[in-house]
């Protein structure tokens, strides 16, 4: 929570206008409003401070020497966040030629000089407020998508997220001919150990075991997920079986050093694992249920032959 004497942060108004006198002009009707003012006297170094300081409005003429308010607008917005900042064309032009002109190419409002000082001051005010308001939904909505594809225990990828990671990367795999190796993760006897410690131990449990699975997704493209209960999937594309292999050993000894003590298992004194790996290179004909299966077909071998170890499935 931010504190009463932190500085309120004012909206910052970019003016570009090659008139000196406008620039004052509307420098001060801008301060009065208690806002930031930025100035610039062509489109071109508009462009320049726009990238420096990202304001929340920009004040612009539409006719300027070096670039003009047209240009600089259509540049605007092949800019980072250019297409969201709300631009007030302040100008002389009353014609519909260029009244239409301006909005093709990106102004928000559009005032004609001279000024209706009222009038400006009450636009700015609500284009300020309009852009503020679409930042803040885009920032609910960013946390929204994200809650929605993360396990909240684990804080892995959920098993919806899995299922959308899994398929976009099968499609690439196809086009490209290469390998996808999946790797499925089940805790051995995890019902015991809740019975045995109680569901709080079982949440942190599966927590550090969430953790340690997702230090070994080491590119961008690997997935670590919380696949349902006590089991993890982790999705490595361009990997051949070989590269499977080596990254589920790599969990089963860092499962193996955390050391979290299991009484309950029948094989090991401590939490273990064990591990289903499938590779296969997709077809266009085929569908990512694929390898779920036989990952899952390699990880039943592993428990039925014992536990606490890894299969590799052979079609």
């Amino acid at each position: 929570m931010s504190s009463l004497s932190e500085p309120r942060v004012s909206p910052r108004v970019l003016v570009v206008d090659d008139d000196i006198f406008m620039r004052l002009q509307l420098r001060r009707a801008m301060e009065q409003e208690g806002y930031e003012v930025i100035e610039a006297t062509n489109g071109e170094q508009g462009l320049e401070d726009y990238n420096r300081v990202r304001p929340d409005i920009v004040l612009l003429d539409a006719v300027m020497p070096v670039m003009d308010g047209f240009t600089f607008c259509a540049k605007l917005q092949s800019l980072p966040s250019g297409d969201r900042t709300p631009v007030l064309m302040i100008t002389g032009l009353e014609d519909e030629e260029s009244v239409a002109q301006a909005f093709a190419v990106g102004a928000t409002d559009y005032v004609t000089k001279p000024i209706h000082w009222a009038v400006l001051r009450q636009r700015v005010k609500r284009l300020i407020q309009q852009s503020q308001l679409y930042r803040q939904l885009e920032s609910a909505n960013q946390v929204l998508q994200r809650l929605a594809s993360v396990d909240g225990l684990t804080q892995l990828a959920n098993r919806r997220c899995f299922d959308e990671h899994l398929y976009q990367e099968w499609q690439r795999m196809s086009r490209e001919q290469a390998p996808l190796s999946l790797i499925l993760c089940d805790i051995d006897f995890f019902k015991a150990y809740n019975d045995t410690y109680g569901h709080q131990a079982g949440d942190d449990c599966l927590h550090q075991i969430a953790k340690t699975i997702s230090s070994c997704a080491k590119r961008p493209a690997d997935l670590a997920a919380r696949y349902g209960g006590e089991e993890f999937a982790l999705v490595l594309p361009s990997t051949q079986s070989g590269g499977g292999v080596k990254v589920a050993q790599d969990i089963q000894h860092k499962v193996q050093a955390l050391q979290l003590p299991h009484r309950s298992s029948q094989v090991s004194q401590y939490v273990t694992l064990s591990l289903g790996i499938a590779t296969i290179v997709p077809s266009v004909n085929s569908n990512p249920s694929t390898i779920v299966t036989a990952a899952d077909k390699a990880l039943y071998k592993a428990k039925a032959v014992g536990r606490n170890q890894y299969s590799v499935y052979s079609a």
